[in-house]
Order: structure tokens, then sequence, then C-alpha cells
């Protein structure tokens, strides 16, 4: 057995000095250099066990939020460390163009085995992003290849969040995503509203709309832009960008019978939704519809390595066989034999010690505290999600549902509270939970009791209640 070498703990001093090496060449994703320059704002993790970590100088936090929805089996995985070596002293990398190794067969056949029933070829990159690129190529392709090349147009939900490549970003909805600076972006992108039953778009409500943001709104769009000219639908079976809302299976189903229709593919990017985040292995699954293309990555590896892919039905994947229609796309570090070994050792640990039904069982037991918490804090207007996947929104008004705004910067008032409290997560108009799928009812209870606090704090400076 590999033993874990202790993580090094650092003096005030030695913080400092890795502190000022970080901002003089470190560009951290998605964080404002001026935010990680004031005192404490870079905070360097060095150890991990189970849903928790320990930072440089070792007080431990809660991961709340699986690192980035990612982390599903835990951190600290002596086992996958181990697969990783093993690998690496084997075959480390050789020429995907042209030729493949034993872990990404094995890696396949595994997936063909859980996934929705008829994905059964499975095409892979490195980060989801990159799998939905590939999923929106494929898309194209796979009509191009008909001789129908009219069909460029991609639809996708307002609110959505698909990664952050240049087609990627063309289909987020996700106002945060800045896609202005990029701008333009791939032709032929489509929106129609997300759901949102909270505040629904179209001031209707459930069941009396019938579902209308999903099938309906979207037939409207697909017959404005003309049926000949869509390629694909993409979207979440549930979106944690636009605020976690579990559709009714009609909803899904209604959108699947649309498509098929029109002759439009759908996509299902469970990218954060798969491996037993919602309490199954995929979140379509929720809803009993079988998409035509899906895409995979975060808790594929857990995060180990990175490794995604995109999935497709046999239906699909022969539409690329024959002169001439090769799958016109390609990745150097794609089917990457060390991480298609870590990927698979994964899934045997999910597998293997039930994660998919803990996530289900103590995302049901996580959402029981946060209601409770509901009840005590006037703050907080709705909860909702499925298995380890959660949001507590945060309003002004609950009779109202009036947000809070970017102005009223709650990202500022609320996240140093949880995190004086030791929990990592997101948190401003709402608090994002998922957690690893190993978490213990005492974690979700420690989870509960530092929400608890940092609202009862806030309330208090904000005089709410």
């Amino acid at each position: 057995m590999v033993e874990r070498m202790a993580a090094p703990r650092l003096d005030d001093a030695e913080l400092a000095e890795y502190t000022a090496r970080g901002l003089a060449h470190l560009w951290v994703h998605n964080t404002n250099y001026a935010d990680l320059a004031k005192p404490g704002g870079m905070l360097i993790l060095t150890e991990g066990e189970g849903i928790w970590l320990k930072d440089a100088q070792g007080k431990r936090y809660i991961d709340a939020l699986s690192g980035l929805w990612v982390v599903n089996a835990g951190h600290g995985r002596k086992e996958l460390a181990e697969v990783a070596a093993e690998q690496l002293r084997s075959v480390a990398y050789i020429n995907t163009f042209a030729y493949t190794t034993l872990p990404p067969i094995d890696l396949a056949a595994k997936l063909a085995e859980i996934t929705v029933e008829g994905i059964e070829r499975f095409f892979f990159v490195n980060s989801g992003a990159e799998a939905v690129e590939t999923a929106i190529k494929m898309a194209k392709q796979y009509h191009y290849n008909a001789g129908d090349s009219k069909r460029f147009k991609i639809i996708s939900r307002r609110g959505s969040y698909h990664g952050q490549s240049m087609g990627a970003i063309s289909v987020n909805g996700a106002a945060y995503t800045r896609r202005a600076p990029f701008e333009p972006l791939m032709p032929g992108s489509l929106f129609v509203p997300g759901i949102n039953c909270y505040r629904c778009p179209y001031e209707k409500t459930y069941p009396a709309c019938n579902a209308f943001c999903g099938a309906k709104a979207i037939e409207q769009l697909i017959q404005f832009e003309k049926p000949e000219t869509i390629a694909a639908f993409i979207a979440e079976p549930i979106s944690t960008a636009h605020g976690c809302y579990v559709p009714p299976a009609e909803y899904w189903q209604g959108i699947r019978a649309i498509c098929d229709k029109y002759g439009i593919l759908l996509i299902a990017d469970e990218v954060i939704n798969g491996f037993g985040r919602t309490g199954k292995w995929f979140g379509i699954q929720h809803f009993g519809v079988k998409p035509d293309i899906t895409t995979m990555a975060k808790g594929l590896s857990s995060g180990y390595l990175p490794i995604s892919c995109a999935g497709a039905t046999t239906a699909v994947a022969e539409r690329f066989v024959g002169t001439g229609n090769t799958f016109a796309h390609n990745s150097t570090f794609g089917t990457h034999p060390v991480a298609a070994a870590v990927a698979l050792a994964n899934l045997g640990i999910i597998e293997r010690e039930g994660l998919v039904e803990n996530s289900a069982t103590m995302g049901a037991y996580l959402k029981q505290l946060c209601l409770a918490l509901a009840e005590r804090h006037p703050l907080i207007g709705d909860v909702r999600g499925i298995g380890l996947m959660m949001q507590i929104e945060l309003v002004k008004d609950r009779a109202t549902h009036e947000p809070f705004s970017d102005a009223d910067g709650m990202n500022e008032k609320l996240t140093p509270k949880l995190l004086e409290r030791g929990l990592l997560t997101r948190a401003g108009g709402a608090i994002n939970l998922a957690p690893p799928l190993c978490i213990t009812r005492p974690e979700c209870e420690e989870i509960a009791a530092i929400i608890d606090g940092a609202l009862t704090e806030l309330e208090a400076e904000l005089k709410v209640g």
C-alpha cells in the first residue's frame, strides 16, 4: 500500500511567502486579483479526507461543494492514487488518434452498463466544456453526414451552464458567465426560458401550466426558426446554475417528444448531474427519458484526473461510419489511459460503497435539515434540489420572492461567515450545497449548524426578523 505523506504545515512566514509567489505568478481562475490580494484572500488547501479539507496551516473545512460538484467519491482515496501509479508504470501515453489501450475499453464498457439505456459509444476528452463542444460538433456533423447541412442551430435554456470554451459559452444561458467580452459567439445559438417554478417567466403555476416552459415553448421557437435548421437541444436534466429546480417528469418527456417530432437530437448535459449527484447514476433517469447524446465529466473521475466524454446512441454513432463520415474531432490528451484507469476505479468505489444510494438518503436528510432552517430564518425563501445537489435561496421578502441583487453584496457578507465556521461553498443570493457522496448524518448536521450560525449573524446585521 502507498502511505499518504503528511501534508505540509506552513508557519506564518512561509504562508506569506507562498501567498506572495502565488499573487505574482499564479492566475487563479474566475477570481479577481484584487480579491486574492486582500488579507486571507488566497486560501491554500493542502490535504483532504472524505468531505473534509485542510488548509496550509491545518484548519479544517467541510467541502460543501465537492470542489465544483466534482469530488463525488470524496477526498483522499488512496486506491485511486495507486491505480494511477500502476498505469503510469505500464503505459502513460500513446497516440490516441490511431491506437488505444485497455483502460478506455474497460471504462467505455462500464459506462454502457450504468448509463441510460441506449447510450453505447463514448468519445473521451478532458473537461466538461470539451464534452459539450464534442456533443455540439457531433450533433452538427450527424445531420451533415445525412446531407442535412442546414441543421446548424442549437437550442439551450436561459440560466443554463455548459462550460467556458467558445462553443460551450455560446450555449450558456447563465448571466454570470459574461458572454459579452467574447461576442460574436457561435452562430445559431438559440434560447428558451429555463424552468423556474419559484419565479415562473410566464407567470403560470404548476400543474395548471402543463409544463408550458418545456415542450410548448420549445416548439414555438422551433416553428419560428424552421425545424429544418435545428440540429439539437441541449440542457442539464436538473440545472445547478439555474437554481436546482427539479422539473416534473412530463417536462422532459414533452421535450423528448418534440425533438422526435422534428428530427432534433436531444443532448442531456450530465457533467454535474452524473455519477450519483442527484441520487441516481444520471439526472435524466429521474424522468424516464432517453437522450441521443449525453455529456459526462466531473464525477466521472471524482476530479482525481481530468477526463470527460460525450456518449451517443448506436443510431447516432452509425451515422459516422463509412468513407468521408469520420467524426472530424480529436484531442491530444483525450482517451488518456491513466485518466481512464482512474475513472474506472472511481466508478468501482461509487458502486461498491453504495454512494448513489447514499446520495439519495443523505440528500433527503440534508434537505430536511435545511427546510427546518427555513422555519427559523426569514432570509430563506426556498429550499430545492434532489440528492446531494441543492440550493437554499435567500430573499429580501418571502411574500414577493424579491431576490438580492449584486449591489446588495450578499457574497461579501455571507461567504466569510461560512468560511470562518469551516464551510467551503458558493454563497450570496443563494447557498449551494453539493458535498461528496460519502457524507454521513452527523456531517449533514454539522453543515446545517454552520449555516444556522452564519444566517443568525447575518440577519442580526441586516436587522431581519
